[in-house]
Formats: structure tokens, C-alpha cells, sequence
């Protein structure tokens, strides 16, 4: 018995793409007026139990490589608060009202589990 079974060669492209790959094409198929947590976002792309933390970064590597169509307004923590800076803030509340999305007086999403979106 071999400790390292022998690998199949891959057949297909979607085989070997990277969990970075997989993390920024599902960011992309949020919809609009929907929301996803980073935590979500991570295991459905083959992420293990603390692979939400690098979320930010992939996505911030791919938007500095030419990605400029991913929603951050999209992805939130699991208790369905967003992150806002003083930056970002007004482009942020713009988006979430054009999508339908209200925050509570503390960046909570009202109606986070009706609003949430589950990857198929």
C-alpha cells in the first residue's frame, strides 16, 4: 500500500482551476439583491474551515489583475452585517438601495435570511 495513491490524469479544464479561480467565478454569480457571506463564499468553493479569511484578499488580487465586476456590496459577514468604510460608504448604500437592500443603524442587513443566497 502506497501512501500517495496514483493520480488520474485531469480530462478537463474546470478540473484544474484554483480555489482563487473558484472563489472570484462564484462571487460573480450573486444577483442582484441577494447576498452571500464570506464564509459561504469559501466553503462552496472548496475552502476548509478558516479559507473565509483570504476571501478578501483573492478578490482584491483579481480586481488589481483587471476584475472589475465583482459585487463586494454582496458578500457580508455571517451575521449579516457589512463592512463599510468612510470610503466606500456612499457607493455602497447607492447599490444596496438600486438592489433593494436595507441596513439597519448598524450595517445589518434587514431580512439577512431572505436575502441570503445559496449557491446550488
Amino acid at each position: 500500500m502506497t501512501l500517495f495513491p496514483e493520480r488520474r490524469p485531469l480530462t478537463h479544464k474546470a478540473a484544474v482551476t484554483t480555489f482563487s479561480e473558484r472563489v472570484v467565478a462564484l462571487s460573480l454569480k450573486i444577483p442582484p439583491g441577494r447576498v452571500t457571506t464570506y464564509q459561504a463564499l469559501a466553503r462552496k468553493a472548496g475552502g476548509g474551515k478558516m479559507a473565509h479569511r483570504s476571501v478578501t484578499a483573492i478578490l482584491g488580487k483579481a480586481w488589481d489583475k483587471g476584475e472589475k465586476k465583482i459585487p463586494w456590496h454582496r458578500i457580508v459577514y455571517s451575521d449579516g452585517r457589512v463592512w463599510m468604510s468612510a470610503q466606500n460608504r456612499k457607493r455602497r448604500l447607492a447599490l444596496y438601495k438600486q438592489e433593494k437592500i436595507q441596513l439597519d443603524k448598524r450595517n445589518r442587513i434587514v431580512g439577512f435570511w431572505d436575502k441570503l443566497y445559496e449557491f446550488e
